[in-house]
């Protein structure tokens, strides 16, 4: 399909428009969600928004956050709304995996499916692709789809709010992946249609509870680990730790950042125990590959500097194998 093509699949009066973002979503995908679904509303089209799961409460100021469709809790809605699509979004994700128990479902319909994504390796059996790895964020392709549909004069602050909080979110408040001259137009275009950057910025990162500030330091005091050999420091906490602060969804957010503070540490990760299996967050400096890790051993993947993963080892285990990785894998001794 053509940007021509996709416009008037759009427009058709009979058009039913369901925008997908992935499972445990981010700024990222819930803001690029929201900002194409304010332009497609706005031109009258009838458009629904679909998480498998629910996203943080540090996302849900913005506005529409509250007409997304969580599967979990939706299903038979989620389930009609996308067996009734005539075109599918797929945000800030590339593969069928990270939609969970609803892929059987999108797999079932045959509507022209589009891809919006910047993470690398994506699958082919899209009908259109908008991917590149080197851009900041998905939010920054949806401002250049949006452009390119010839509709950046309906870009009001609605939208622009969603796709600053998807940048700013994606690139740790311009820490990485964000070198690009065409980012920080984006950014401009965006900042001139009278969004306020203070309040954004306070709504995601000056909104934490007093439990999540007592477990970001109980972690950083008590469980932080520092392989100075390696360049490397990571924490671990247990699912008993992680009640005993009274754990939410999103209160991990932004916390291996700080581990990538400390002098000479280049690889960071936090390894947290769930219920049927060990979350990790990797981030990392420079050229070291925190994606290589996340999907040759993790069942993961992301991008060179910010990337996740799972275990369904135990999590001694897990924190066992990911010491011996950065003892054995010659791939990455040249970085220590």
């Amino acid at each position: 399909m053509t940007i021509e093509e996709i416009k008037t699949e759009i427009l058709k009066t009979e058009s039913k428009i369901v925008l997908l973002s992935h499972k445990n979503p981010d700024g990222d995908t819930i803001g690029s969600a929201l900002a194409l679904y304010h332009l497609f509303s706005n031109l009258n089209i009838d458009t629904t928004m679909i998480v498998p799961n629910d996203f943080p409460d540090f996302l849900k100021w913005m506005p529409g956050a509250d007409r997304f469709i969580v599967a979990t809790k939706e299903e038979k809605l989620a389930h009609q709304s996308i067996n009734n699509a005539t075109l599918i979004f797929f945000i800030d994700f590339n593969n069928y995996d990270r939609i969970n128990h609803i892929e059987h479902i999108v797999k079932k319909n045959n509507a022209p499916k589009i891809l919006i994504d910047h993470h690398p390796n994506p699958e082919y059996f899209f009908d259109f692709s908008l991917s590149g790895v080197t851009v900041s964020s998905t939010a920054e392709l949806i401002y250049s789809f949006i452009s390119h549909l010839g509709y950046s004069n309906k870009i009001n602050k609605s939208i622009a709010e969603s796709l600053f909080t998807g940048i700013m979110t994606d690139t740790g408040c311009f820490s990485h992946n964000s070198s690009k001259p065409e980012t920080f137009e984006t950014v401009a275009k965006l900042l001139h249609t009278g969004i306020d950057k203070n309040k954004i910025y306070n709504n995601l990162y000056n909104n934490f509870s007093e439990n999540r500030m007592r477990l970001l330091g109980y972690a950083l005091y008590e469980k932080m680990i520092v392989l100075s050999q390696y360049h490397t420091a990571f924490f671990s906490l247990s699912e008993k730790e992680l009640q005993k602060f009274n754990f939410q969804l999103g209160d991990e957010e932004g916390m291996v950042n700080y581990l990538l503070s400390i002098k000479n540490i280049i690889f960071a990760v936090i390894i947290l125990e769930k219920k049927n299996y060990v979350k990790l967050s990797f981030r990392s400096k420079g050229f070291f590959p925190a994606n290589y890790i996340a999907k040759r051993y993790f069942h993961g993947g992301g991008h060179l500097n910010a990337a996740g993963g799972k275990s369904y080892k135990s999590l001694s285990e897990t924190i066992t194998k990911l010491q011996t990785i950065l003892k054995d894998d010659q791939a990455l001794q040249k970085y220590f």
